[in-house]
């Protein structure tokens, strides 16, 4: 089934639930009101809520509306936590190969983690706010999963059964404020910025044969100023898998239904199928040119990142951005108005 919240004034907003095509949607209020409730009970609200998805896709649900993905905010707007990960290693190799540093073996076996702010998620159509365009603005077009509750010390194959929806991510990072933080030793902080995701958050069954081995195996198509630049198969070079990457994050702690765990950029070791982060071009100039010739995101460029199934239907909807200045008006006021 596929979810999504709308925007109704709220923190978390109002859960719907959207058809298979992602045309019309109908309020799931009489269920449930948010998605983290139907997360926190989901073996009590998920059965009535796939009733729901059938009668929609069936034409038989009441009071349905054309689902509109402008409306919606992230899947949850908010979450307990989000823990991004880097599983695909090709992407780790290229940046520290462009910086002339070997790449530990460890990193193919002990997966890299940072937990991120998930208290302002913002949706798939809102901007980009960013203050300075000197931070290196750069999109990053990841995999996520949300998971129900993950004891402490869950195996991955225990971490696997744990997943109850998959979406797509823009995890914008400010890359020209990375060294500095990385340099004091306690990781990422103002180099990451309001995370955005997808409209849609989607049961792994709605991928078919597409999700195996604790993977979506489909191109990510990224376009940036209207150019496709990027089309890697999320399926292929992802040395872990999500079940592997909820079991690291859980190695010493239990999870909460809600944990949102990234799968980190995709990337391709064939370089012909493009990029999902202008780090990585930078990377392969550096590497052939010794020095990198792609700018970062500037004010006015946009973003797009979507995942079609094999009939050429999005999955998840697109996540369509543009990058706003923080004093044209495009900053969002928390819902209490501050």
């Amino acid at each position: 089934m596929k979810l999504a919240t709308l925007k109704d004034g709220t923190r978390d907003g109002q859960l719907i639930v959207v058809s298979r095509d992602l045309q019309t949607a109908a309020l799931a209020d009489a269920i449930v009101g948010t998605l983290q409730r139907a997360l926190d009970d989901w073996t009590f609200y998920a059965p009535q809520l796939r009733d729901l998805y059938d009668a929609l896709n069936q034409a038989r649900a009441r009071n349905t509306f054309a689902f509109d993905a402008k409306a919606c905010m992230a899947p949850l707007p908010r979450a307990f936590q989000w823990a991004d990960a880097s599983s695909y290693v090709n992407h780790v190799e290229l940046v520290r190969r462009a910086r002339g540093a070997e790449m530990p073996p460890e990193f193919r076996t002990d997966p890299l983690m940072y937990q991120g702010g998930s208290d302002d998620f913002i949706g798939a159509k809102d901007d980009i706010v960013c203050a300075s365009e000197e931070y290196g603005i750069d999109f990053e077009a990841e995999v996520a999963v949300i998971t129900g509750d993950v004891p402490m010390g869950a195996r991955p194959d225990q971490a696997l059964k744990s997943i109850r929806l998959v979406t797509l991510v823009n995890d914008v990072s400010l890359r020209e404020l990375i060294p500095a933080e990385l340099a004091k030793g306690f990781g990422f902080f103002h180099s990451k910025p309001a995370t955005s995701f997808a409209p849609i958050a989607a049961t792994p069954d709605e991928l078919g044969g597409d999700w195996r081995e604790g993977r979506v195996h489909r191109p990510m198509i990224v376009h940036w100023n209207g150019k496709k630049v990027g089309q890697p198969d999320a399926g292929v070079d992802m040395v872990f898998h999500f079940g592997q990457l909820i079991a690291h994050a859980a190695k010493t702690r239990n999870l909460r239904a809600g944990t949102i765990v990234g799968s980190g950029t995709v990337s391709n070791k064939d370089a012909k199928r493009g990029y999902c982060c202008i780090a990585e071009k930078r990377c392969l100039e550096m590497i052939e040119h010794g020095a990198p010739q792609t700018a970062y995101m500037k004010y006015g460029d946009t973003v797009k990142i979507d995942m079609f199934d094999e009939a050429g239907k999005s999955i998840f909807g697109s996540i369509e951005q543009a990058v706003a200045p923080l004093e044209a008006g495009a900053h969002r006021a928390s819902s209490s108005q501050l």
